[in-house]
């Protein structure tokens, strides 16, 4: 019947049901056109308010749920000594000891500031890391001589090698990841001895892989591919000094060599924004950057810019042909290149030490002066069996 009635209305009106209702719509449109225009905007402004609250609300879940100490990066380690003729044994006759000591580790060891106590200052914290446990050991020994120095302070870089997987691999069980390359899980225990603006980098990427996997899970993301694109963010960066390019691009590099999977690379390729976001996860890696570096006190762009000034000066003087070693020392005023004697005459240390200086006056940038210090040392081993 009810049917059978709109045909009836539909003949006497010579108008179809559909085409009624559009008339009448676009009449109710002609009327109310400002209202509902303001009501379509009211409702766009609420919608982006809710959403804006939606997303604050989980940033501060993940920020809660995660409560890490703030970072405080030195640039010195102390060391006890348990007397002053100890410390007389460390320096040597004629300082022999301590030159040794600094020549192999390139730190610089600082001894009359504090009482019973030695210094190691040196931007590179693996190299600090390195000295210390080697000057601990050898005076617990007690018998320090410069041939003793250089065995010990070998035997403790082969260590702190062990000491860099050990990281590795317990960042990887903190963390929730198995599976990974053993040699992946080393490169990543070497962020443990790298900085970013004074953050240690390990520490941010595990704080970032937390902070990432909370979210994925309140945004319904994939939560194991946007923490292992969080950890592994910057894993260039253990490189990053050997290795031509920046830190994402090596990094990816590295990932696709060790057969990553390719979600996991566009998760942590887009945190610097080199790359375009291709999946949600990349935008959670990079909130997870920006929540983890940007937390107060977590970061001193002074340091960094400082770092990156000695890591430069070590960089340009090894580039010359026949340099071994090189060491920025005294705060970066001054700087220390060990020469291989094959390689390089006595005449010609003088001209790379002017060399040197002048590059360093034309390509750098920095305060006072900077002594450029060539040191050339032939040395004969034999055995009397």
């Amino acid at each position: 019947m009810i049917a059978e009635r709109i045909k009836i209305l539909e003949r006497t009106a010579n108008l179809s049901a559909e085409k009624a209702r559009g008339e009448l719509f676009e009449e109710i449109e002609r009327k109310h056109e400002e209202a509902i225009l303001l009501r379509l905007q009211k409702l766009d402004a609420h919608g982006h308010e809710r959403l804006q609250d939606k997303a604050r609300a989980i940033l501060t879940s993940a920020i809660h749920r995660l409560g890490n100490a703030v970072n405080a990066e030195v640039m010195s380690l102390a060391v006890s000594i348990p007397s002053e003729e100890m410390k007389g044994k460390v320096i040597g006759k004629e300082g022999r000891n301590i030159k040794a000591f600094e020549r192999a580790t390139g730190v610089d060891v600082i001894i009359d500031d504090v009482p019973l106590k030695i210094t190691l200052s040196s931007f590179d914290p693996l190299r600090r890391h390195i000295a210390k446990i080697a000057l601990e050991r050898l005076i617990a020994e007690g018998r320090i001589q410069p041939a003793k120095i250089e065995e010990t302070v070998e035997k403790t870089r082969a260590e702190v090698s062990e000491t860099i997987k050990k990281k590795g691999e317990e960042t990887c069980y903190e963390v929730g990841i198995v599976g990974l390359d053993p040699k992946l899980i080393a490169l990543l225990g070497r962020l443990h001895f790298r900085t970013s603006y004074g953050q240690n980098v390990l520490t941010h990427s595990i704080e970032m892989a937390h902070i990432a996997g909370v979210l994925a899970a309140e945004l319904g993301a994939d939560v194991h591919v946007a923490k292992l694109g969080a950890l592994l963010h910057d894993i260039g960066k253990a490189v990053d000094h050997e290795v031509e390019g920046t830190h994402v691009e090596i990094g990816r590099r590295i990932l696709e060599k060790f057969g990553i999977d390719k979600r996991v690379i566009q998760a942590m390729q887009s945190h610097h924004e080199e790359f375009p976001y291709e999946t949600p996860e990349s935008v959670i890696v990079q909130v997870a950057d920006a929540v983890s570096a940007g937390r107060p006190g977590a970061r001193r762009d002074t340091v960094e810019r400082y770092l990156e000034r000695l890591g430069d000066l070590e960089r340009l003087a090894g580039g010359f042909e026949g340099v071994e070693k090189v060491y920025a020392i005294s705060a970066g005023r001054e700087i220390r290149v060990f020469v291989n004697p094959g390689l390089v005459s006595d005449l010609a240390i003088h001209k790379m030490a002017r060399d040197i200086a002048e590059r360093i006056q034309k390509e750098l940038k920095y305060p006072g002066e900077i002594k450029v210090n060539v040191i050339r040392e032939h040395r004969v081993v034999e055995f009397a069996r």
